[in-house]
């Protein structure tokens, strides 16, 4: 119960609409994170199975992109099987975290999202490099910044990362492949 004394009672008793706001903004940041589940399969770089309380399913990282390991007109890409087998030993029967952005599904019907390894709490640069698997992938050079409005919630960070990576020569940024691109 809220105390109606002080100067925060009488903005509260001013504005009851207020206390229904802040229920809803509660509840909206209550349905961006998923209690998560366990990663049971890895289909490449940034597409992963996982199994939660509602059943098994197929998450596609958000803002990321991992060079193919087998699609269907480009074939394998160089530092795809690199970037399969990185996801495969971070995330691969363990916990994980889903937290949503404006869209929850792509057109293949594969659930968007950011994977943490654990919760975060305060959103900060430090904590998405160390926590977010997506971070994760573009700090090491595992994957490119790849974004579809409206996801775009950190955009600024993972370019951030991406020229990190690709400054120090990390992971596919290694590769001649990758640096020629601009």
């Amino acid at each position: 119960m809220i105390s109606t004394s002080g100067a925060l009672g009488k903005y509260f008793r001013k504005t009851p609409a207020t206390l229904t706001i802040l229920l809803l903004i509660g509840l909206w940041l209550l349905f961006q994170f998923e209690a998560g589940g366990v990663v049971t399969d890895v289909i490449d770089g940034d597409t992963i199975k996982v199994r939660t309380s509602t059943g098994e399913v197929t998450v596609r990282l958000i803002g990321v992109n991992t060079p193919e390991t087998r699609h269907p007109t480009k074939g394998a890409e160089p530092y795809g099987k690199e970037a399969k087998e990185f996801t495969k030993k971070v995330l691969l029967g363990k916990r994980v975290y889903l937290e949503f952005d404006v869209q929850r599904t792509d057109k293949y019907g594969r659930t968007l999202a950011y994977v943490w390894l654990e919760k975060p709490r305060k959103f900060t640069e430090d904590e998405i490099r160390a926590k977010m698997f997506n971070a994760i992938l573009l700090l090491e050079g595992y994957a490119q910044v790849m974004t579809f409005p409206p996801n775009v919630k950190y955009v600024n960070v993972f370019v951030k990362l991406q020229q990190e990576a690709r400054q120090n020569f990390r992971g596919l940024w290694n590769l001649d492949y990758y640096r020629s691109e601009e």
